[in-house]
Parts: C-alpha cells; sequence; structure tokens
C-alpha cells in the first residue's frame, strides 16, 4: 500500500436525519447552494457512490440495540467509496466504528486493502500495520471475536454531499437515494443485487455538525417544515430485507418495520407524521 497513507480518522459529531422527497431535496439543495460547496472529494457535484458491509452477532445484537435506544451503541462496517473500477485485494476500504454515546455520534476508523480488511473481520486476524492505526484494529479485533460478529447486511446508495466554508467548517449536509441492502451473497466485490429499502421517490437527508446548527439552516429547516426521524440505515436494511423474506411470520417475530413515510406533500410543504 506505497499509494496510501495509512491513517485513522476520528469524528464526533452531531446527526440529524430526515426523510424528504426527490424534489424536496432538490429545493433544499438549491437554496443551500448560496452557504455550502459541493464535496471536495467526491465526483460530479458532490455525488458518489457508497457500499457499506455491516457485521452483527448471530442475534443481532447491534441492531438491538438501535431498535431499543439505547444510549450507548457501536456497530461495525467495511466501507468503499466506489469509483466504477473493480474491487481487488488492493483497493483501499475503510474500516469503520460507528459510536453512539447518547446523543453524540463517534466514529473511528483505519484505512486498509480490502483483502486485509477482510483478513481482520471476515478472519479475525490482526493484519500488518502501524501504530496509529493500532487502536481501532484492536477495538474491531476484540469487538468481533466478543460478539462472534460475522458478516449480516450490505447498504449500497448513491451521495451528494455539501459541505460548508468559512464560519460553517465541519458542518456537512448529505442527500442519500437509490438505497438497496441485501443479506446474501455479502461481498463487496461482486456486483449489487439489493432491493430498495425505500420508495424511488424519497431521500434521506442527514445534517452533520459538530457543535452547533448554524442559524440559517435551523431557519432553512422550519421554513421547509421537516421534523426529525429516528432511521438507521443498517437496521432499515435488516427490516427491509427480513420482510421481504418472512412476510408471514414477521408478525410473530421481534422483527418490524416502522411505518416513518412522511405524508405527501401540500401547498410546498413536507408535513411529517
Amino acid at each position: 500500500m506505497n499509494h496510501l497513507s495509512h491513517i485513522v480518522r476520528s469524528f464526533n459529531r452531531f446527526e440529524l436525519k430526515y426523510l424528504v422527497t426527490l424534489s424536496q431535496a432538490e429545493r433544499l439543495k438549491s437554496s443551500l447552494a448560496a452557504y455550502l460547496v459541493p464535496d471536495e472529494h467526491s465526483h460530479h457535484e458532490g455525488r458518489y457512490n457508497l457500499a457499506s458491509l455491516y457485521y452483527d452477532s448471530p442475534d443481532l445484537r447491534c441492531y438491538w440495540e438501535k431498535v431499543d435506544g439505547l444510549k450507548y451503541r457501536r456497530k461495525l462496517r467495511i466501507r468503499c467509496y466506489e469509483t466504477g473500477e473493480p474491487l481487488t485485494d488492493d483497493t483501499p476500504v475503510f474500516v469503520e466504528i460507528k459510536q453512539r454515546v447518547d446523543r453524540v455520534t463517534q466514529k473511528r476508523r483505519a484505512v486498509l486493502r480490502y483483502a486485509d480488511a477482510l483478513r481482520l473481520c471476515d478472519g479475525r486476524e490482526i493484519p500488518a500495520h502501524t501504530p496509529v492505526e493500532r487502536p481501532i484494529i484492536e477495538e474491531a479485533h476484540t469487538f468481533l471475536w466478543q460478539y462472534d460478529m460475522r458478516p449480516t447486511s450490505l447498504v449500497r446508495y448513491e451521495r451528494q454531499a455539501f459541505i460548508g466554508v468559512a464560519y460553517d467548517i465541519g458542518l456537512r449536509v448529505t442527500f442519500d437515494t437509490a438505497l438497496t441492502s441485501q443479506c446474501d451473497h455479502l461481498r463487496l466485490h461482486e456486483p449489487p443485487r439489493g432491493q430498495p429499502m425505500l420508495a424511488a421517490n424519497w431521500a434521506v437527508m442527514e445534517i452533520k455538525v459538530n457543535e452547533r446548527l448554524p442559524y440559517w439552516l435551523t431557519q432553512m429547516v422550519a421554513a421547509h417544515n421537516l421534523q426529525l426521524i429516528r432511521i438507521s440505515k443498517y437496521c432499515r436494511s435488516i427490516e427491509v430485507v427480513r420482510e421481504g423474506l418472512y412476510p408471514a411470520a414477521r408478525a410473530a417475530s421481534r422483527l418490524q418495520t416502522v411505518d416513518f413515510y412522511p405524508q405527501e406533500e401540500s401547498s410546498g410543504h413536507l408535513q411529517l407524521q
């Protein structure tokens, strides 16, 4: 990996999520253009494709910690930023632990070769690493062994990201569309074969901020009548796939898909239930 620096990236943020229609998303993007710029690390107009392979225990511990609203919870994933090129053993990917402590989201991640990420997460072997990578790799290794974690869900989507400048450094607003999930053939290097997680005309909008929400963004959210919604892409992927595979058994199980869709737009505003 001589073309890739070995780094560990840490984030400590508040995350706010909203479900919006595609037309609502376009109006929001137009408004955001006066304050934010497209993510410079992405492709056309801040757009890029993401694939996340989530790991969980046989009893879906990470899923239930989210559903039950535990104030401290973690989840583990391998994340790939898709470029259109084949994913090979040497392709850089992220091994990430995303942690929630009350209302604060913390993310720790290390860059590894795809083959080394699989060696760690599937083989539970410590790959070659630098001292700076050691904390996240050892934490992931312990996490995997402690709860017998294995690949559970593969989520893909397209993201358009905008970032703050000047006084809004650290602010990030993203729009995720074309979300799909699959719970079999869980290999990032294979062609996608997932099923939709949301209706085609909906997008997930996320606001990520380090400390406080800018006043202008608070006004924008209010003007569009947006309301916070509790949605986890990982949990949604489990619910959608399980509902499709076992429709007759869902009523008898703990797995239940929450009806979180807002009402259709009226008078130019999104009315949320």
